[in-house]
């Protein structure tokens, strides 16, 4: 039976990646595979077999879903690079499976983890690219303002005037 704050979650969830641009579903790619494995650490440390094997599956099908996801014909070198890497997480996280080796599980959060910090990095350029952009098309006010002050962060602004 799922209760009512269980439904509520699902719904949140499901609002949140029903709203998410391409940048953000795929950091929450990396935040499910990077909380699924640690599950299975966790659970593989503690003995709790079923537990593990199945979080790493789940983490198993994130990354054949993030390897699948990349469009080879926009940058087939960095794709072919980046599909290695996934190549290699999921190579490591079945030997974890099979193997109960955490060592395994560990090879594959240190490169999703920096993954994810690059992700982040890339996410955050590309905000400060779009801000420029839409400021040198007039549509967001400049950093400062003659007779006021401006101050803006990702995602918000605010001017004020004397």
């Amino acid at each position: 039976m799922t209760t009512n704050y269980e439904k509520g979650k699902i719904e949140y969830l499901r609002t949140k990646v029903l709203t998410a641009s391409p940048e953000e579903l795929q950091l929450m790619l990396y935040d499910g595979a990077i909380r699924f494995a640690e599950e299975g650490r966790t659970a593989l440390q503690e003995g709790d077999l079923e537990k593990a094997h199945n979080s790493l599956v789940r983490t198993q099908n994130i990354v054949l879903e993030m390897s699948s996801s990349l469009d080879h014909k926009i940058d087939p070198d960095l794709c072919a690079k980046v599909s290695s890497l996934y190549n290699f997480i999921y190579r490591r996280l079945i030997e974890a499976n099979m193997k109960r080796d955490i060592t395994a599980i560990d090879d594959a959060l240190k490169i999703l983890n920096y993954q994810r910090e690059t992700w982040v990095l890339l996410m955050q350029k590309l905000a400060e690219e779009r801000k420029a952009q839409l400021a040198t098309a007039g549509q967001i006010p400049a950093e400062t303002e003659p007779h006021g002050q401006s101050v803006s962060e990702p995602g918000m602004s605010l001017s004020i005037s004397v």
